[in-house]
């Protein structure tokens, strides 16, 4: 076990404590910057152009701060979304479910991303695929954009049409960097 050595918040230290601080941090220097700059005699690289034809608005402010849906967790108790039963929502949550398709969001942008993800789901639902696995990648600390977005992507026409439900995938699937997808089953026309 170790023990504490910082001072609870809203104690002072004794002015011996200060003394001591003082005299054990008195050569201590800043650590140098972790990322390398670049020479000052190149100037900064240009991001490269986004494409002409991947052209996606953004999102409107009430979702870009709206956090995204609560995905229900095995032994909670939510009920099930309409059009899933328990037994299934928790074998999806688990990873049991066999992956039929995937899609590798991991490295593009979030121009290329929106519109890849929502032709994938359209045609995986098309082709009759009911669970898929969509890889978004960690992004760097964890806080990849598209990894932010895919949920909030979900959530949107036509995506939310073609989607029953979503849940983090386990670590042998991808983890953190990736989602579970439960596809509706595709409507028969006509019948």
């Amino acid at each position: 076990m170790t023990r504490r050595t910082e001072p609870k918040r809203g104690r002072r230290l004794t002015p011996e404590e200060e003394a001591l601080w003082r005299a054990a941090t008195k050569d201590a220097r800043p650590l140098a910057r972790s990322r390398p700059q670049p020479p000052a005699s190149l100037p900064p690289a240009a991001p490269p152009p986004l494409p002409a034809r991947a052209e996606v608005a953004p999102a409107p402010k009430a979702l870009r701060s709206a956090p995204p849906a609560p995905i229900a967790v095995p032994g909670s108790r939510r009920e099930p979304r309409p059009g899933l039963d328990s037994a299934t929502q928790r074998r999806l949550a688990r990873g049991e479910l066999p992956i039929e398709g995937r899609i590798d969001l991991h490295g593009m942008t979030l121009a290329e991303a929106h519109p890849a993800l929502r032709h994938y789901l359209s045609r995986a639902q098309g082709a009759g695929k009911r669970c898929i696995i969509v890889i978004t990648g960690k992004g760097r600390g964890g806080e990849g954009a598209i990894r932010r977005a895919v949920p909030r992507w979900l959530a949107e026409a036509p995506n939310r049409a073609l989607v029953l439900a979503h849940a983090p995938a386990r670590p042998r699937d991808g983890g953190e960097g990736a989602l579970y997808l439960l596809l509706r089953r595709r409507r028969e026309r006509g019948a």
